[in-house]
């Protein structure tokens, strides 16, 4: 089994909840969700998350609108609906919830002279 699968499933498993988390304050175009991800080491390629936002403006979970941009073509801006606020405030429970069961899963095992 490679180590690279594993990893990528992982964070495909998270994607969703961290482009959400990063449209929580602010709207964003496609350039700003990536070069968010990738700073923290979440590798996406555009091809990933192209088909990814749409299915999460699809279910009612983003909105989108074009703004002029001073730079080069129009950008579309996405931003949370209050579908996706409330989805996000479940899928922050739902992730605490899991981080702590995998922590308490994955902590070393005290020795018996402890």
């Amino acid at each position: 089994m490679k180590i690279e699968n594993t990893k990528a499933q992982m964070r495909k498993g998270v994607l969703e909840f961290c482009i959400l988390s990063v449209l929580k304050d602010d709207d964003a175009y496609v350039a700003e969700i990536l070069n968010t991800l990738k700073a923290a080491k979440l590798l996406v390629v555009e091809g990933t998350i192209y088909p990814l936002l749409t299915r999460l403006k699809n279910t009612g979970l983003l909105n989108y609108r074009w703004e002029e941009s001073t730079s080069g073509p129009p950008r579309k801006y996405y931003s949370l609906t209050e579908t996706g606020r409330l989805f996000l405030k479940e899928l922050n429970t739902t992730w605490s919830e899991l981080h702590n069961a995998v922590t308490i899963v994955t902590k070393p095992k005290k020795s018996n002279n402890e």
